[in-house]
């Protein structure tokens, strides 16, 4: 598929007045991207786990209107965020041209997270794919022939064109982002589902998030990405990225669970490190970030365990592990890990399996 398949035809079928609620969860990339050039296409291909309690719920109520310009008002936990505006403002200036129907309508955006914003759990990615969820609920009105798979995938392509990460939350378990030659139907333009049977050992994979920092991060993600451009290694870690890629399709399909601690845990520090090496250079983790690491790679070699982690663009540690060890791991979170987090804070979630309607 290409841009012009997503161009909406308008159809002789009208709506007064509606309004749509969705539930978008975030994601954890397992494979990292890191650099994109316009609009919104990534240098590498990623694949993520989808999650479950760590979710956005949206709702937008649409108005026909007479002037045809984008209006809209923008509530983030139940208080007006015009601080908010400029950012969805460009993301609607971006879909137009794919959505024409979004002029007609003034638009009211009520939006919460079950998780603090802008502190590394991607909540970008759970914000613009609930909105972009919304969107094709109404063209679905407008357009009642379209079929689920072109539905997702075009979600999936408008909540890239607002944050990159968006794309890769429309779907689940484990989604691709980028073109791959080893990925069928793998696109730059939209998510889709990982295609293979994964192992039973990573099904039902447990994510505790660890809230080391839940302050806004010092660099957005945004200015991160630029940051590739001129980059060192930037050619070098795109090949790495599409290479790796391959290797965890690998691992998860045959369940060798050594070899992903392996790749996950080096994705995520060479994140890091592109950080690092950047100019301007910065650091996104803090020394509590450091010393869980520490603790995570002493349990695995004390306990013999299949516990590692993964980190966002932020201070926050995603502890991953396995279903079977779960009771065990929970404990050893609660009493040692726990206390390298904000007010002992943390999120326990699980693989989920994409977006959930709740009104329409």
């Amino acid at each position: 598929m290409n841009t012009s398949d997503f161009i909406y035809t308008p159809t002789n079928k009208s709506v007064e007045k509606i309004s749509f609620t969705w539930q978008t969860p975030s994601n954890i990339a397992l494979v990292k991207y890191w650099g994109k050039s316009n609009p919104q296409i990534p240098k590498n291909a990623s694949i993520s786990f989808t999650l479950n309690n760590c979710h956005t719920i949206t709702t937008i109520d649409f108005e026909k209107k007479s002037s045809n310009n984008i209006e809209f008002e923008l509530f983030f936990e139940g208080k007006k965020k015009d601080d908010f505006k400029p950012k969805i403002a460009k993301f609607f200036e971006r879909i137009l041209a794919y959505c024409s129907y979004i002029s007609e309508y003034s638009m009211v955006i009520n939006s919460e997270n079950s998780f603090p914003h802008s502190s590394g759990i991607a909540s970008s990615a759970s914000g613009m794919s609930a909105i972009a969820m919304c969107l094709m609920s109404l063209e679905k009105v407008l357009n009642p022939t379209i079929s689920e798979d072109f539905f997702n995938k075009k979600a999936s392509f408008l909540a890239r064109l607002g944050s990159g990460s968006a794309s890769r939350s429309i779907e689940g378990p484990l989604v691709v982002w980028g073109e791959h030659p080893e990925i069928e139907e793998s696109s730059d333009l939209f998510g889709v589902k990982f295609p293979y049977k994964i192992h039973p050992v990573f099904e039902n994979y447990q994510d505790a998030i660890l809230l080391v920092d839940k302050g806004e991060k010092q660099v957005s993600s945004t200015v991160g990405h630029n940051l590739m451009h001129n980059h060192p290694y930037a050619e070098n870690r795109f090949k790495q990225a599409n290479e790796n890629l391959s290797i965890l399709s690998k691992i998860l399909q045959n369940g060798e669970i050594k070899e992903f601690i392996n790749l996950v845990e080096s994705e995520a520090l060479t994140l890091h490190a592109m950080m690092l090496t950047s100019n301007p250079y910065f650091i996104l983790m803090k020394p509590n970030t450091i010393e869980i690491i520490n603790k995570i790679w002493e349990y695995r070699a004390e306990n013999n365990s299949n516990i590692c982690f993964t980190l966002d663009a932020g201070a926050n540690v995603h502890v991953l592990y396995p279903e079977n060890e779960k009771d065990s791991i929970d404990q050893f979170i609660k009493d040692i890990l726990s206390k390298y987090c904000q007010k002992n804070q943390y999120i326990c979630d699980v693989l989920g399996f994409g977006p959930k309607k709740l009104q329409y």
